[in-house]
């Protein structure tokens, strides 16, 4: 920084010094959905989680995204009503001229109106090229490490239900509702029960003596349901329960199937008498409940069927599932990361609105068929058929739900643990519930939330044999702490309309059976520490129904119970326990009931201590790990962490304290064989817990233990099953989700030492060693492999009480004490840690050896985060951010990082190696932002060397540099790492202002330090370290050899910078300009990169032409263009099969890196620059500009001009000018039209043309100064004649493409500067970019912008003028280019040109300067035959629709140009594109065919080489009507004659491009022959050029026509056209041949013109003639438009048919057609065969078939008239046709 002056060193500062570091690690507390977290209620820390996240401080590059105002676009005006003007009739004078140019008359230097110009262009510019600019294709931006997403709670698709109405027929008694989710196809019950009571006030009183308070939340009658695989076989299930009375089910449910309310009389008593019977029933049993009724609803319409397939697969990757080796791009992982709680997005029907079902019916509840099993059975049998209905019986009444997808956000609901969501509000309506789903499958998401539940299912009890007493039986299930009756536990949740905790219920009865199915769902909230006390009891009952004086309801049956632990773990599953029939003994819940010892007096069991009672019990905790291995290994730890007494319960077995190292690893090693599920679930807790072990080394018994090792094999383990598991999702650079969320948000460094132990604790403890390097303790230990896979637990932590402890000590720096127990415990003590955790894990990765290392490597990315963020985390806690960062880190730390470097370099050849390549990117960008950076530098240039060393295969090399590099690049402080504003003495000095004026000596040391700024030298690559090594991996894939497979590579290197600059351009620190062009410096070297790459570069010309252009293809053009065959190409235009070319894409962006670098380089620096440059280069730099004008030429899509059309005119002009709040939004649709999105909105649509229109306008005006920059450069250079040529062709380019008023405005003041500073060499150098540029010019002067227009007037004047010398060339190409814009432009105004030429006149008028001199008058001359020629285009319009006529119209132009060459050729070239776009090749051919005949009378006159055609009678062969073209001649021709002849088609070059287009339209059209014809005219040219390719390539056609003769061809159809009626004019009583298209039938072009002439003169007035008999005039409506249409022949004489041979010659140069017409001599067809007469009639055109022409007049009809069985033979009478 000492050798900076003052302006560089502010300029770091800014954008941010070395010192000042960008660590920052900030506390996230994690998100809770409830208003108060989830806890147990005795609030152990356990359950706390929170987390530290360090983060390398990004920037974060939004863009301004502000709507823009809809641009007003123009569109041309319909002018077909209006009276077409005549050119003998208008005036160009009684026009009103446009405004002219201030100033554009007066008398400015060069140098000054150049100047005036650059100020122009300098204003109102885009700041941020990129802003324009679509963004990179996330596919390509390896760079981008994508976030993981949070841990949180899992929600399926959610549904909301509300229970709106439920009624029967009569309304007696209070009735109990509880709906579940079940799928009948897994066979499982998928949702906990909800319970809804909606009992009027009057039944609710019923029960008042049982109800001894109501919760609000009981009171809820809507729920959320979630389903995470939707699927439609799910059914909602409503169940109905009654108040317990006396009677089967049936005789309970009779009345409602058989009464009703609305009966009268009796009925009306018999309801009365039955509510008063519930009601004693209520009073007497209200607290028991008996089956009653039960309804199925589908919701198959709920759920979409047929996208199911589809929407359960994006809900499996959402819960972990996807499929090995998918590669997600960026934005699906996204948006699959993104938990949705919308159903639309997961498994609901879009479609899906909020709707209500309706039942009318309940099926009767069977006493004996109460469980699941039978209920599935059921539910099978109503989704097949509707005979359930029939063989169960059916109760009337009605139920109406309304379902609808659950909203995101739900005001005042409960989670199943009855905890009030966010928002809650505090005036609390009737809550919703949070229903807890059963997901089919597993779901692999982690607990965030504390969830301890227990469900409790009775399924049945067996009594047969016992008294018969026991019938109406009922089970009080309690949760006991105790023995004692008072230690029953509130903590059974209620159901609907009571208490929310109970503690006991009851089971429904089945009257009198004694063996009754339960379907009983008890939900129990299990304590957070449970004890062996913890028991379920079990005490059954007989309910008497009948009430008996003095008797008790219920009668004792027996006990059973299950106690909570076995062996310490929760006992979940199912059981079948047996009934004690007596008392039950004390510390009976010790034991289990099947494993009761012997009691004195012995226990009395029902059926002889067998199993009667069937039940199943399942948890939902987030407490208990219900796997043994995660059992076991929680245990210990928390044996080691706590005090506990030896020997300690693992499941079945006792350990003793000398066995509980081994123990430990053992456990170590078996951790790996969990099962997926829980591993899942508790993953954040076992990683922490391991690597809790692996840093604290512990005296166990005066003995030190140290599981480092095997702590870390184990997590290697987990990590490799977790990313081998199929079910687990991975991100696009394949990290598993699961690691990826806990690295991110959850791990934190392991838990510091506690205090040492104080008095009675173990002292003198030896103090751990560490362990040295080699030890047969790193290498001997071998983990089980075995499927693991994993989740995350962050809310369950183990005993993490020193996580609290951790937090304060970092925020407060305090600390707190922890005494160890007494004598009577293990005495276990921390030893203070030996190594700090990165050190530790560094060392384990270095000492790792056999499948334990190929692990660690091929899941580097995970051991390479965790070093990272526990060096941040050390960093933050130690106070180290201010130190240097060399002396942050060990030197020993360091070793073990270069060793990690260099182990990853040898498993860079393994199928990992791409992964591996990123993921050390990745580490070492993060490195670059802890560590000291030239050590990092060191490692990076390591790396690329080994890496250099190993790989032989080439691409796959510089695949992996890019990737590895386009990481680090993407480094925050990237500039300041690459030095960018150093000024060494070695490198060329800093392109500003200050510097490139300080001397101006010119010597050659300056000249070729300033030429070396722009080439990738050593000196470059030593001083800016990243990005010489990224120009020199561009180079090397731009250079890269092979047939295909490198365009991916080319892309992705490209896409490095493209990145690289916006993110430069859009950095809101790099907004001044100093520092723009700081940064532009650093990017020189990759403009002589692109200029080495042209010939490479996709070329936008040959495959979008623009409208206007020439009808010849590409490579013809060049074959004009060029003076010689053997002349200088393009670089765009060599053979693509030296280069590996660059597609579309790719070099497109490279294109807008080079404008970039343009457009904020030192524009002084570039000139001295380009003043240095030889022309060859100069030349390539106007090449590389070319390409850019077609690469970034503004294309508005079909579908907006579809949706636009209808509201906004739309003109030549597509939009006005620029708009300086437009961005490129990142969701917006790529460049690339094939990947756009079908159905966006118009405002879309209109954003984004705006937003590309405004990118063209830019790219154009950078293309522009670097013009400027050149023409003032070639005014000192002895090239400037080549290189105003090229200048020249980029501008035409730049004109012929759709461009805004903004850029048009500054391009013509360009062009006018060019004019003025070299007007004498335009038209006598350049003529052929001369006669594009008055064609481009003439067309915006048409333009119905009035700014563009008057810009065009101006420039086309001042052409003139400069030109005064040269008129008679000018006149003669500005007329051509009418003509042929006439004949082309679809967008042409003749009524806005005629504006334009009135324009001129007025310059010409107002010039003073010139009056004294004949330009006035040789202007006014030049704009009447302009407007002559205007005329024709009136009545061309007149004919559009009506093709014959139009070509008539410009077969009848092209001729009255007989005696101008120049004219008529472009007439020729103007029919041949019209005959293309109808595709008649055949005619097309022939256009061009009579143009060449025209060129070669030219040419014979001029020159006199025998190897070229002697005028238009060489071409005989071809088509005998070229004749016509020998009409030119000395007398009407004058070569010599200034402006006669002078296009680029008069040249030998042109003859042959000529020549070589018609051939290959020929050849299109299936004329084989005549493309042998053509090119024996061809070749003798080609020979005495001596150019051999052309001649390779021009046998290869004719091999290719030859061969394609032998193939079967249909030629033309033909028909006789005869027109009658006034209506026609000028074409009454006239006949015509008509060509066709091969196998048209008479009926279709009979439909064709009866079409066109109806709509011409109204369907009614036109008829077509049936046959084919001559037309008697007289007897035809003269109102009406007659047409005879007969299918005619070729005729040949038999002397012709000698020499017409093949079916070609057949077909070919046709004059003579004959059809036969039936007659009879009394004038009928038809008659008897003695009486029937033929007529043959043979008529000749004027011209030979195929000709310029599809229809040809007939001047002769001959008829020959024969009888069909005559003796006298035919009679011939012959006449012709005026």
């Amino acid at each position: 920084m000492t050798h900076l002056n003052s302006l560089d060193v502010e300029l770091a500062q800014e954008l941010g010094d070395f010192t000042e570091d960008d660590l920052d690690v900030v506390f996230t507390p994690k998100e809770c959905r409830t208003l108060q977290p989830s806890l147990p209620e005795e609030g152990h820390p356990r359950f706390f989680w929170s987390h530290f996240r360090p983060t390398i401080s990004l920037l974060h590059k939004m863009g301004l995204f502000l709507q823009a105002r809809p641009r007003h676009l123009n569109v041309l005006c319909d002018v077909s009503g209006k009276v077409p003007l005549t050119a003998c009739g208008f005036d160009l004078r009684s026009l009103q001229p446009d405004q002219r140019l201030e100033n554009l008359l007066r008398q400015v230097s060069a140098e000054d109106f150049e100047k005036q110009n650059e100020e122009a262009r300098r204003t109102n510019r885009h700041a941020e090229l990129f802003a324009l600019y679509p963004s990179v294709d996330e596919e390509d931006a390896v760079e981008i490490r994508p976030v993981p997403e949070c841990p949180k709670e899992h929600l399926g698709n959610r549904i909301l239900v509300k229970v709106l109405t439920l009624k029967f027929e009569i309304e007696i008694e209070p009735l109990f509702a509880s709906i579940a989710l079940y799928d009948v196809k897994e066979r499982k019950k998928i949702s906990e029960n909800f319970h809804c009571d909606l009992n009027s006030d009057q039944f609710k009183g019923f029960l008042r003596a049982h109800t001894p308070s109501v919760a609000p939340s009981s009171q809820a009658k809507s729920a959320v349901f979630s389903v995470t695989y939707p699927s439609s076989d799910i059914y909602l299930v409503v169940k109905i329960e009654k108040v317990l009375q006396q009677g089967e089910i049936g005789d309970c449910a009779e009345p409602y199937m058989v009464i009703k309310e609305g009966d009268g009389g009796k009925s009306k008593e018999k309801i009365e008498k039955l509510k008063l019977q519930a009601e004693s029933f209520c009073q007497r049993l209200g607290k028991y409940r008996m089956p009653f009724a039960w309804a199925p609803i589908s919701l198959t319409s709920f759920f979409n069927v047929s996208t199911l397939e589809r929407e359960v697969t994006d809900v499996e990757s959402m819960v972990g599932r996807s499929s090995v080796g998918e590669r997600r791009t960026l934005s699906q992982s996204r948006r699959l990361s993104e938990r949705a709680l919308s159903l639309e997005e997961n498994g609901v029907g879009s479609n899906y609105k909020t709707t209500t079902m309706t039942v009318n019916s309940f099926f009767k509840q069977e006493g004996d068929r109460l469980s699941d099993e039978d209920l599935f059975k059921f539910l099978a049998d109503y989704k097949r058929s509707s005979s359930l209905q029939r063989r169960v019986k059916s109760i009337p009444g009605l139920l109406r739900l309304e379902i609808s997808p659950a909203p995101e956000i739900i005001n005042c609901s409960l989670t199943p643990e009855m905890l009030p969501v966010k928002p809650f509000p505090e005036n609390r309506t009737r809550p919703h519930k949070e229903i807890l789903e059963f997901p089919i499958r597993e779901v692999y998401v982690p607990h965030t939330v504390y969830r301890n539940l227990l469900y409790v299912y009775p399924q049945r009890l067996n009594f047969a044999n016992k008294l018969a007493s026991a019938r109406n039986i009922t089970i009080k299930i309690q949760f006991m702490c105790g023995e004692d009756a008072s230690n029953a536990m509130p903590v059974i949740f209620g159901k609907s309309n009571g208490p929310e905790f109970l503690q006991e219920v009851y089971t429904a009865i089945t009257y009198h059976n004694k063996s009754p199915d339960f379907y009983e769902e008890v939900k129990i909230k299990l304590p957070a520490k449970l004890t062996v006390n913890h028991h379920l009891l079990f005490t059954f009952y007989h309910i008497s129904c009948q009430q008996k004086q003095g008797a008790s309801v219920e009668s004792l049956l027996g006990y059973s119970w299950l106690p909570i632990l076995l062996n310490e773990r929760l006992q979940t599953g199912s059981y079948c326990l047996p009934v004690a029939l007596e008392k039950l003994p004390p510390n009976y819940s010790m034991h289990s009931a099947e494993k009761v010892p012997l009691q004195n007096p012995p226990i009395k069991w029902a059926e002889g201590h067998k199993g009667v009672f069937n039940i199943e019990v399942q948890a939902v905790s987030s407490v208990h790990t219900q796997d043994n291995h995660l059992e076991k290994f929680f245990t210990l730890c928390h044996s080691l962490e706590s005090q506990v007494t030896f020997p300690i319960r693992v499941l079945d077995q006792k350990i003793s304290e000398t066995s509980l190292e081994h123990e430990l690893k053992l456990s170590l090693i078996c951790l790996n064989s969990s099962r997926l599920e829980p591993l899942v679930l508790f993953l954040h807790l076992v990683l922490d817990k391991l690597f809790q072990l692996s840093v604290q080394p512990m005296v166990i018994a005066g003995q030190t233990a140290n599981f480092s090792q095997f702590a870390f094999e184990s997590v290697v383990a987990i990590a490799n099953s977790l990313h081998n598991s199929k079910d687990l999702a991975k991100d696009q650079h394949g990290r598993n989700c699961l690691l990826a969320s806990y690295v991110h948000y959850v791990f934190r460094l392991p838990e510091p030492p506690r205090d040492p132990p104080k008095s009675g604790s173990v002292a003198g403890a030896p103090p751990p060693t560490p362990l040295p390097r080699n030890s047969k303790y790193y290498k001997n230990s071998k983990l089980l492999q075995a499927r693991v896979m994993s989740s995350s637990n962050p809310d369950l932590a183990g005993t993490h009480c020193a996580a609290d402890e951790e937090v304060k000590n970092i925020m407060s720096s305090k600390r707190r004490g922890v005494c160890v127990g007494s004598t009577c415990h293990l005495r276990l003590v921390f030893v203070l840690v030996v190594q700090h955790f990165h050190e530790e894990l560094a060392l384990q990765m270095v000492v790792s050896t056999g499948m334990v290392r190929e692990t660690v490597f091929k899941y580097a990315w995970f051991f390479f985060e965790l070093l990272v963020k526990s060096m941040a985390q050390y960093v933050h806690n130690m106070d180290k951010r201010d130190n240097f960062r060399r002396t942050r880190f060990s030197d020993r730390f360091k070793d073990d990082i270069t060793t990690i470097v260099n182990v990853v370099t040898s498993e860079t050849e393994n199928e990992q190696a791409e992964k591996i390549n990123i993921s050390l990117a990745f580490f070492l960008y993060d490195l670059l932002s802890l560590m000291d950076r030239g050590f990092v530098f060191n490692l990076i240039k390591h790396y690329c060397n080994q890496l250099s060393a190993k790989l032989t295969n080439l691409p796959t090399l510089i695949s992996m540099r890019l990737e590895f590099l386009r990481i680090l690049c993407s480094h925050e402080h990237y500039l300041n790492l690459n030095l960018f504003f150093m000024n060494s003495d070695t490198a060329p000095a800093s392109p500003c202002p200050s510097i490139s004026s300080q001397q101006n000596s010119g010597s050659v040391f300056q000249d070729q330090k300033i030429a070396s700024m722009f080439d990738l030298t050593p000196e470059y690559r030593q001083q800016h370290f990243l990005t010489g090594l990224l120009f020199t991996e561009l180079v090397a894939a731009l250079d890269a050899e092979g047939e295909g497979g490198l365009h991916p590579l080319q892309r992705k290197a490209v896409s490095a910078i493209h990145s690289l600059l916006s993110s430069h351009d859009l950095d809101p620190r790099c907004v001044k300009p100093e520092v723009k062009v700081k940064i532009a410096a650093l990017y020189l070297p990759l403009v002589g990169i692109i200029l080495d790459a042209l010939p490479q570069l996709y070329d936008f010309t040959g495959n979008d032409a623009s409208e206007g252009t020439s009808a010849i293809n590409q490579n013809v053009a060049l074959a004009i263009a060029g003076n010689n065959f053997t002349s200088k190409t393009s670089g765009t235009m060599l053979s693509s099969l030296q280069y590996n070319m660059l597609n579309a894409d790719t070099t497109r962006n490279l294109m807008i890196c080079f404008l970039w670098i343009m457009k904020n380089a030192d524009q002084s620096l570039i000139k001295k620059w380009i003043a240095d440059l030889p022309s060859m280069q100069l030349n390539r730099i106007l090449d590389l500009l070319f390409i850019c004008v077609s690469c970034f030429e503004y294309k508005v899509s079909a579908r907006w001009l579809s949706l636009t059309a209808a509201l906004i005119p739309l003109g030549n002009d597509r939009f006005p000018g620029l708009n300086e709040n437009l961005r490129w939004r990142k969701e917006q649709t790529h460049w690339r039209q094939a990947n756009e999105k079908q159905d966006k909105t118009k405002a879309e649509l209109d954003q984004e043309a705006l937003i590309s229109g405004n990118l063209a306008t830019e790219a154009n005006l950078i293309i522009l100064d670097m013009q400027e920059n050149i023409i003032q450069a070639s005014s000192a250079l002895d090239c400037k004649d080549s290189l105003l040529g090229g200048v020249l062709r980029v501008l035409v380019n730049s004109l012929s493409c759709d461009q805004s008023t903004t850029y048009l405005t500054h391009c013509f003041a360009t062009l006018r500067a060019l004019i003025a500073k070299f007007g004498d060499l335009l038209f006598e150098e350049e003529v052929e970019q001369c006669a594009d540029l008055c064609q481009r010019v003439l067309h915006h002067c048409s333009s119905s912008m009035d700014v563009t227009r008057s810009q065009a007037c101006a420039t086309l004047y001042l052409l003139m003028r400069f030109s005064f010398g040269n008129f008679a060339r000018v006149k003669m190409q500005v007329t051509m280019s009418l003509a042929s814009l006439v004949g082309k432009a679809p967008d042409f105004n003749e009524e806005y040109l005629r504006r334009s030429l009135r324009t001129i006149l007025a310059y010409a008028e107002e010039d003073t300067a010139m009056q004294a001199t004949p330009f006035p008058t040789q202007v006014e001359e030049l704009l009447c035959n302009l407007n002559s020629i205007l005329y024709d285009t009136v009545k061309m319009r007149e004919f559009q629709e009506d093709p014959e006529m139009l070509m008539d119209l410009m077969y009848r132009i092209a001729k009255s140009y007989q005696t101008s060459p120049d004219l008529r050729l472009t007439w020729l070239q103007n029919m041949a594109e019209k005959h293309t776009k109808k595709k008649c090749y055949t005619e097309a051919a022939m256009c061009l065919v009579h143009a060449a005949a025209l060129v070669a009378e030219y040419l014979s006159m001029l020159e006199d080489h025998s190897y070229l055609p002697v005028g238009s009678v060489s071409f005989q062969n071809i088509s005998s009507n070229v004749l016509e073209e020998s009409a030119v001649s000395d007398d009407t021709l004058s070569p010599d004659e200034d402006g006669v002849c002078s296009g680029r088609y008069f040249t030998e070059s042109g003859l042959v491009g000529l020549l070589e287009h018609a051939a290959e339209l020929f050849s299109t059209g299936g004329l084989y022959e005549t493309v042998n014809e053509v090119y024996k005219l061809v070749i003798p040219i080609l020979e005495a050029h001596r150019d051999f390719r052309k001649l390779t390539s021009t046998h290869d056609k004719l091999q290719k026509a030859f061969d394609s003769i032998i193939s079967k061809r249909m030629f033309g159809t033909y028909f006789r056209v005869g027109f009658y009626g006034s209506k026609f004019g000028d074409l009454d009583e006239q006949e015509f041949i008509y060509k066709e298209p091969a196998i048209t039938k008479l009926p279709e072009i009979s439909h064709r013109l009866e079409g066109f002439y109806g709509q011409c003169f109204g369907e009614e007035f036109v008829e077509v003639i049936k046959d084919s008999a001559p037309v008697d005039k007289t007897k035809l409506d003269p109102n009406k438009a007659y047409i005879q249409i007969t299918f005619v022949e070729p005729y040949f004489d038999e002397y012709e048919m000698k020499d017409r041979v093949t079916y070609f010659e057949k077909n070919f140069n046709l004059r003579r057609f004959m059809y036969t017409t039936p007659f009879t001599l009394e004038g009928r067809p038809r008659g008897e065969l003695h009486e029937q007469y033929r007529r043959n009639t043979v008529l000749t055109t004027m011209h030979a078939f195929p000709y310029i022409k599809t229809r040809i007049s007939v001047i002769q009809k001959e008829e020959v008239m024969e009888q069909w069985f005559s003796e006298w033979g035919p009679q011939t009478s012959s006449y012709s046709i005026p």
